[in-house]
């Protein structure tokens, strides 16, 4: 009875990541030439699935004693402040440098073509809280990574990065290789 029931589960994850790819638009050339853009706000605008996905979020983390969910600036903290209301815990915002008002911890990393830096308040998470980190998409990792190391450095423990969507090609897993991570959907 347990593995029908498990199947059930698994063929409701595969309806719901079909339904979230159908509502993700893919833009073509944007930002610059030779890029293709997948667009959430197209799914945003559909408040059935969005319920869905974070229904599907919430309930993944509900058994890992999970005290706060990290969301990354900016569309991680649509999914993270909602996964975080819905599970009726915590929201931790990790921004751009001078977006917040108190002591912070900060983080430089390097990108692609640059570099960029990441803050988060020092009291913002304990040590040895569990926290799940949020955001959109998983890229080349970068982002996901500098975060995990700044939350890191707070002392709170990372159960999971999670994104609802991964574009696999670009290989980001690597750079969070050392921590649990878990996408949605991947392109």
């Amino acid at each position: 009875m347990s593995s029908s029931v498990n199947l059930h589960v698994d063929l409701g994850k595969e309806e719901l990541v079909s339904r979230t790819k159908a509502l993700i638009r893919e833009v073509p050339d944007f930002p610059k030439p030779g890029i293709n853009f997948y667009d959430i706000t197209t799914l945003l605008a559909d408040g059935e699935v969005f319920s869905e996905i974070i229904d599907y979020f919430a309930t993944r983390f509900e058994e890992k004693k999970i005290d706060k969910i990290i969301g990354i600036e900016s569309r991680g903290f649509i999914f993270a402040a909602a996964i975080a209301a819905k599970m009726k815990i915590g929201f931790v915002p990790v921004r751009k440098p001078g977006k917040l008002p108190y002591k912070v911890e900060k983080i430089s990393y390097q990108l692609e073509y640059g570099s960029d830096s990441l803050e988060i308040h020092q009291d913002a998470v304990k040590a040895n809280e569990r926290v799940v980190i949020v955001d959109d998409v998983l890229a080349t990792g970068g982002t996901a990574s500098a975060t995990a190391e700044l939350v890191s450095r707070l002392a709170a423990e990372i159960i999971e990065i999670s994104f609802l969507s991964e574009l696999s090609f670009l290989n980001g897993k690597e750079k969070i290789k050392d921590y649990k991570s878990f996408s949605l959907v991947s392109y």
